[in-house]
């Protein structure tokens, strides 16, 4: 990892992030501090089409500084419509998009993304980790047998597109320099093990995958501290969290978002750890997305109850100054 710290991320005015793809949706949820639900009709009409949920995860990041503004769709969702259905009933157009962050190479997080290029007119830059094109890479189960990850990008079949494509291990300013693309996550706890049956094979030869491609963004909120926005946090969210922090400089961190991933049996032998460190970081909103888990969700509101916020397709969550 570059030491070359702290990197002058730029402090922002405002944030913020829409849920374009989640593993689920509900058009009932209220109103709260911070974040504003999807509406279920249009002047005074309910629709009659609706926001899809699907296991996986997209979102739209809305910069604001100096009265300029960047917006980064951040990964692309499970499927290769989802996003795009989802994109038009929120009134969010994709040539609005100044830039596309991939967390890592999983097809959860990449479904949508040659779908939305093939409609981008400008030229955007894309930015992600070189381990986003390894294959095959698996989950190996009790019983021997491999569940396969499809190959759902290729490297040369990408540069094809309208993009910059910007592949980097090492933490990297974006929209100008009003957000941090973490790069790897340096891993410091000595519970956060990673997916521990995830294999890929290199040159032949099978190895454990320690998923080295997961990434977060990170925006600095003026006066406020840190937004960190994860995607699966397979490095370990408290990892993710530390290392902002160790990349910016900036010790506190205001928000939360994103896959915690603390969903499945291995997990839960980590959970207390990671409620312990989450209390000690103490951040004023924390939204568990994605592959957090039900009972790890439940969880966290029962101990964070004023901080955390559950979330849903639509929701747009606001942070200013």
């Amino acid at each position: 990892m570059n030491n070359n710290f702290p990197l002058s991320l730029k402090e922002i005015d405002k944030v913020e992030v829409c849920t374009v793809m989640d593993n689920y949706v509900d058009i009932l949820l209220t109103d709260t501090k911070n974040v504003y639900r999807a509406r279920m009709d249009k002047d005074g009409k309910i629709q009659t089409n609706t926001l899809f949920a699907e296991h996986g995860l997209s979102l739209i990041i809305n910069l604001f500084s100096d009265g300029k503004k960047q917006t980064i769709l951040f990964d692309a969702g499970y499927s290769d419509t989802g996003v795009l259905h989802n994109l038009a009933l929120l009134g969010i157009e994709p040539n609005s998009i100044d830039a596309m962050v991939l967390s890592h190479g999983h097809m959860d997080h990449t479904g949508s993304v040659n779908s939305i290029l093939n409609l981008m007119q400008n030229k955007i830059p894309l930015i992600a980790n070189p381990d986003i094109f390894l294959h095959p890479r698996y989950i190996k189960l009790e019983n021997g047998g491999k569940r396969i990850f499809p190959r759902v990008l290729v490297k040369e079949q990408l540069k094809q597109k309208n993009i910059d494509l910007i592949l980097h291990r090492k933490p990297t300013l974006v929209a100008n320099d009003m957000a941090l693309v973490t790069g790897e996550i340096e891993r410091v706890t000595d519970f956060e093990k990673g997916l521990p049956n995830a294999f890929v094979e290199i040159n032949g030869k099978t190895e454990k995958d320690n998923i080295k491609d997961d990434q977060s963004i990170v925006v600095n909120l003026k006066g406020k501290g840190l937004i960190v926005i994860s995607g699966c946090s397979h490095s370990g969210i408290i990892n993710t969290l530390l290392s902002a922090r160790k990349i910016t400089g900036v010790e506190k961190i205001h928000g939360v978002l994103g896959g915690f991933h603390l969903s499945g049996s291995f997990y839960k032998t980590i959970l207390k750890k990671t409620i312990e460190q989450f209390d000690k970081i103490n951040p004023e909103v924390i939204v568990p997305m994605h592959c957090t888990g039900w009972e790890s969700t439940v969880q966290l509101y029962e101990h964070f109850p004023d901080s955390f916020i559950l979330n849903a397709v639509g929701s747009k969550y606001i942070f200013s100054v």
